[in-house]
């Protein structure tokens, strides 16, 4: 069974490129993947905390709002 791709890694690339004007690594693309990654996992565990705190039953568009900004600090490069 071949394996399957979770993203488009030569779209990646050339935006990647485009935005840096520098050399970049071979692998840069998965490394912006799993950093992104990372990034969602904690904006939905953090959610979820928040929710919980409110007393809402799930995740909420206003639970994310409430940690968006302090997970984007977190992950800032």
């Amino acid at each position: 069974m071949a394996p399957t791709t979770l993203y488009p890694r030569a779209t990646l690339k050339k935006t990647l490129k485009a935005h840096a004007n520098k050399p970049l690594a071979k692998n840069v693309d998965i490394l912006v993947f799993l950093n992104y990654t990372l990034f969602l996992q904690e904006v939905m565990k953090e959610a979820r905390i928040e929710s919980k705190k409110a007393g809402e039953r799930g995740v909420s568009a206003r639970s994310v709002r409430k940690v968006r900004e302090n997970c984007l600090r977190k992950f800032k490069g």
